[in-house]
């Protein structure tokens, strides 16, 4: 088969299209011929040799992808040979063929096209097991999602809206913030020109939110915690502004707050399938009923990962950039 491999750490065009052995399906595992993948921070992260993947997984990018089942290794039941699937991934989605664990494995929700159903397992993972299962989101509440045109962000957007939250979003410009009004936002906070602590907690009447989705890390840890409401909840998924800050324990004390702070790709598999299988449950049935959907800022070729990963640095994009096969 052929994949896309990073021989050297570099810029997008360190990803080389290089013809690579077939991927062989082990115990509790299927091979699925790739239709789609798409691209996430975490793949730019690895291209550049500062996220490696975890032992035993695939050493090409790629955290989720859709396509159909062609084998099924020892130990499979429940699924069949040609069944459409997407997958959330360790690795191993910018190929044309990918081994995946039986419980990572999705079936593509009615209504979505095989291709944009790649844009599902990683978000929606993410979404699920930050906002609901750790931070318990609950309907009246108030989620506050910095990025919310990314992937993650238009994702989150649509799951807080579903479960009868407000939602409040970060973003940079006018024409961003118009795409996540459109997916629900209530609350639309320009970061470039606008403190979002100020305008979140003018827009609650000075309560603040009760559940944070923060991809930035140690930027905006201080600010976080003065925008949270007593009893909130920040959900730390990413790291772009910053590993290290100070925390102010007296402030976080006070509000009787929580910081947590998760990463999908390294947990093992039993922890992985018990978040596809409650996202499987809760989410799937939005999505079929068309109250939830990928969102879709442009689909280019496998072989173009360089190109995918370009605009993915360039935060031009709305919602997930797609590579099909």
């Amino acid at each position: 088969m052929y994949a896309i491999t990073i021989p050297e750490p570099g810029g997008p065009e360190a990803l080389i299209w290089a013809e690579v052995p077939d991927p062989v399906p082990g115990e509790g595992e299927v091979l699925v011929e790739v239709a789609a993948a798409a691209v996430n921070r975490a793949d730019v992260l690895q291209r550049q040799g500062f996220y490696n993947p975890p032992p035993g997984a695939s050493a090409y990018p790629g955290l989720e992808c859709s396509g159909r089942i062609a084998a099924l290794g020892p130990g499979v039941s429940g699924w069949s040979v040609g069944d459409e699937v997407c997958a959330l991934l360790s690795g191993g989605g910018y190929a044309q063929k990918v081994a995946v664990p039986a419980g990572q494995l999705l079936p593509v929700p009615e209504g979505v096209d095989l291709a944009s159903a790649a844009a599902l397992p990683e978000v929606v993972c993410t979404v699920w097991s930050n906002v609901f299962m750790v931070s318990h989101l609950r309907p009246g509440e108030t989620l506050l999602v910095h990025g919310g045109a990314s992937g993650i962000g238009t994702m989150a957007i649509q799951l807080g809206k579903a479960v009868g939250a407000k939602v409040a979003v970060t973003a940079g410009g006018p024409d961003k913030l118009a795409r996540c009004a459109e997916l629900g936002a209530d609350i639309l906070i320009d970061y470039r020109e606008q403190d979002f602590v100020d305008e979140v907690l003018k827009a609650t009447d000075g309560s603040g939110a009760d559940v944070i989705l923060d991809i930035m890390g140690a930027k905006y840890l201080e600010r976080n915690v003065r925008a949270l409401a007593v009893n909130g909840r920040l959900a730390i998924i990413g790291l772009q502004g910053g590993a290290k800050a100070e925390l102010n324990l007296g402030a976080l004390l006070t509000k009787r707050a929580a910081v947590t702070a998760t990463s999908l790709r390294g947990r093992p598999a039993a922890e992985k399938a018990a978040i596809v299988a409650a996202v499987r449950e809760h989410v799937w049935p939005l999505i079929s009923g068309g109250r939830v959907r990928p969102v879709v800022d442009r689909t280019l070729p496998l072989a173009d990962a360089a190109e995918g990963h370009r605009v993915l640095e360039a935060s031009s994009h709305v919602g997930k950039v797609l590579l099909t096969a």
